[in-house]
C-alpha cells in the first residue's frame, strides 16, 4: 500500500468510525421500550457511582442495578468481535483497554453494592430485558 493509499484508508475508516453512535443506539432505543412497556423506570445515561466518570446505559436506582450495552466491536465481544487488520496495534490497544475498563467499571459498582449487567448489541431484546427483569426482581 502506497503512503497515499495507507492515508484515503485511514480517512474513509476514520469518518466511518467518527459516525458510528455510542448512545441512544438501536439496540438501546430498543431495550428501553421494552423495559418500560413492562413497567420499569429507569435513568437513561447517568452515572451511578459519585467521583467515577462512567456512564451507565440504564441505571435502576432504587434495586442498585447498572446496565450497560456494549457494542461487540468496541468491546472486544468473544463471539462477534473482530480485529481489523489496517492499524492493528492501535486496535487492540484500544479494544483491550475499553475491556479493561468495563472490568473496572464492574468491580467499583459491585464493591459500592451494585449490579453491573452488560448486554452484548447481538443478544435479543427479548433475551435481554428478561435477563434484566429478573435481576430487579431479586434484588427488590
Amino acid at each position: 500500500m502506497t503512503p497515499v493509499e495507507h492515508l484515503e484508508t485511514t480517512s474513509a475508516v476514520r469518518g466511518r468510525m467518527s459516525r458510528q453512535k455510542s448512545r441512544d443506539t438501536g439496540i438501546e432505543i430498543a431495550l428501553r421500550k421494552a423495559l418500560h412497556a413492562a413497567g420499569f423506570r429507569y435513568r437513561v445515561h447517568r452515572r451511578p457511582l459519585k467521583g467515577v466518570r462512567r456512564e451507565a446505559d440504564l441505571v435502576f436506582g432504587p434495586t442498585r442495578v447498572a446496565v450497560f450495552v456494549d457494542g461487540c466491536f468496541w468491546h472486544g465481544c468473544p463471539d462477534h468481535g473482530t480485529w481489523p487488520k489496517n492499524n492493528a496495534d492501535f486496535w487492540r490497544t484500544k479494544i483491550e483497554t475499553n475491556r479493561r475498563r468495563d472490568g473496572d467499571t464492574d468491580a467499583r459498582l459491585a464493591a459500592a453494592g451494585w449490579l453491573p449487567l452488560r448486554v452484548w448489541e447481538h443478544e435479543t431484546v427479548d433475551e435481554a430485558a428478561a435477563r434484566i427483569i429478573e435481576a430487579i426482581e431479586k434484588r427488590r
